[in-house]
């Protein structure tokens, strides 16, 4: 009898958050395609049961466990709840994260959501499972930034994702030699549910959900998905004068906003 093929990702245990569309459901997919088992975790608890259901149909593992991680106890239960299933966690997909375009009339609570849900989330996510991961000196930790995160060009949501490129790419030189690896992902136009109604020509969130399984085993500091934004992300950092020209002339309500549009 032939030996089952093992895949790349077989017995990994992999939290995804932001799991019930977009960029976050297609990494459930593809992390689970390569043998992961998935912790699928977002607010709505019928999508989210939904897409780990398509997970198990499809051959994968998945567990669904709806949760807010705006909410801190929630983040702690969710956490304890992995532990329990499974003992570990070895891959950390810091996926939510929502508001580009938001204006800065927004009222102070909804800003304050955002922030939590965008940063905070991540942080105390990581700060959960890294101990752990450290201790066996294994596990991969990867943030789904933006270039937003990079470009600053949307004051509320630029705020949140450079908080949390800043956040991870401190933790990856603080982890050095440890055995963990800290990525982040930062795309720039993604065809997502709010991009659906655009009639712009952009890749899918399969894409970026390659990118990120990739990092699993060969980790990069940061990657742009797609790699073009890197131009700008290179402009700001060389020749910012260009993008205070294009804030100027207001045609960013026009034009290509150089950050990812999130479910």
């Amino acid at each position: 009898m032939a030996r089952a093929e093992r895949k790349p990702l077989s017995g990994e245990i992999a939290i995804v958050t932001g799991a019930s569309a977009g960029i976050g459901a297609a990494t459930a997919h593809e992390l689970a395609r390569r043998g992961a088992h998935v912790v699928l975790v977002a607010r709505g608890a019928d999508r989210l049961v939904a897409r780990a259901e398509a997970i198990v149909a499809a051959g994968g593992h998945a567990l669904a466990i709806p949760g807010d991680v705006a909410d801190p106890p929630r983040v702690a239960e969710v956490v304890r709840q992995v532990m329990d299933r499974f003992g570990r966690v070895d891959i950390l997909v810091n996926n939510v994260g929502g508001g580009a375009f938001a204006p800065l009339t927004l009222a102070p609570e909804a800003i304050s959501r955002m922030i939590d849900a965008n940063l905070l989330g991540g942080i105390l996510l990581t700060r959960a499972v890294l101990p752990g991961m450290i201790e066996r000196r294994q596990g991969a930790i990867i943030a789904v930034g933006a270039v937003s995160g990079a470009v600053a060009l949307d004051p509320l949501y630029s705020a949140t994702k450079f908080g949390l490129r800043g956040f991870t790419l401190s933790v990856r030189r603080q982890v050095a030699g440890t055995g963990v690896t800290v990525s982040v992902v930062s795309p720039g136009f993604i065809r997502t549910e709010p991009m659906s109604r655009r009639r712009l020509f952009v890749p899918g969130a399969e894409v970026v959900a390659r990118r990120i399984a990739d990092l699993v085993r060969r980790p990069r500091r940061e990657v742009y998905v797609p790699r073009f934004y890197r131009a700008a992300v290179w402009v700001e950092q060389t020749a910012p004068w260009v993008w205070d020209l294009v804030a100027r002339t207001g045609v960013m309500g026009q034009a290509p906003h150089p950050g990812r549009v999130e479910e």
